[in-house]
C-alpha cells in the first residue's frame, strides 16, 4: 500500500519548521493540489509562503473518505467481540476467502490511555496485533474458508515488528492476507500489515486454529 507524501506549506523563513504530515489516504498517488502558491507578509511574522491548490476550498473538503465495504454493524455480525475489545470500526476493501483491508480510528477516548501512558499516549502493541487479528477473522469467519465464530481462535504469531508508534488521532489501516490453509487440520495462517498515513508501523505473521465441535 503505497503512499504519496505531499506537504500542504513550505516555508522561507530562516527558522527550521517541520512540514506538516499528509493527510492523503495511503492509497492516493496523485496530488489534489495544483493552484499558483499564495504569500502572506505580516510585521509581526516572518514571511511565510503557503502553496495550497483549489484554494478556495475548505480544507474539509480536500481530502477523499476511506471507502465503506462493511459497516460497524456488518462487522459486528461477523466478529464475536464487544466493548472494550472490538477493534475494526471498518472494512474497506475484502476479497473473499483471501484478503481484506480495515480500519481503526484511534481515539483519546481509548480505555487504554489513561494507563499507557499519562503523559504520552500509546496505543499498545499488543491491541495493535489484537486488531490486525480481528481484521483476519473477517477473512477466516467467512463461509469461503469455513470458520465459525464459535469455534475460530487466534494461536500464534511469528515475526512481529513494531516499527512506529501509533497515538490518539491516528488511522490504523490494517491490510491482512491468507498465505496457508489447511482444512484437514483446521490451521491457517495469515501475513499481516498496519499503516498509519502510508507507514508500516506493525507487521507480522498470524495462526489461526479451527476447534473441534464439542
Amino acid at each position: 500500500m503505497a503512499a504519496t507524501s505531499h506537504s500542504l506549506f513550505s516555508f522561507t523563513n530562516s527558522q527550521s519548521l517541520n512540514k506538516p504530515t499528509s493527510l492523503l489516504p495511503p492509497t492516493s498517488s496523485k496530488s489534489l493540489f495544483r493552484s499558483p502558491s499564495l504569500s502572506f507578509r505580516s510585521n509581526s511574522l516572518p514571511a511565510i509562503r503557503c502553496s495550497l491548490n483549489n484554494a478556495d476550498d475548505p480544507i474539509e473538503k480536500k481530502f477523499a473518505s476511506f471507502p465503506t465495504v462493511m459497516d460497524i454493524n456488518e462487522i459486528r455480525k461477523i466478529l464475536p467481540h464487544r466493548f472494550p475489545i472490538l477493534l475494526v470500526d471498518r472494512v474497506i476493501e475484502y476479497n473473499p476467502g483471501v484478503s481484506v483491508v480495515a480500519i481503526k480510528n484511534v481515539t483519546i477516548n481509548e480505555s487504554f490511555f489513561p494507563g499507557h501512558f499519562p503523559e504520552r499516549p500509546i496505543m499498545p502493541g499488543v491491541l495493535m496485533v489484537e486488531a490486525m487479528a480481528q481484521t483476519g477473522g473477517i477473512v477466516m469467519l467467512q463461509p469461503d474458508v469455513g470458520g465459525s465464530r464459535e469455534n475460530f481462535f487466534f494461536v500464534g504469531i511469528d515475526k512481529v515488528r513494531f516499527r512506529k508508534p501509533v497515538i490518539a488521532g491516528d488511522t490504523l489501516v490494517m491490510r491482512m492476507t491468507l498465505v496457508k490453509l489447511q482444512k484437514k487440520f483446521g490451521i491457517a495462517k495469515m501475513e499481516g500489515k498496519a499503516y498509519v498515513g502510508g507507514d508500516v508501523v506493525c507487521e507480522g505473521e498470524f495462526l489461526m486454529a479451527m476447534g473441534k465441535e464439542e
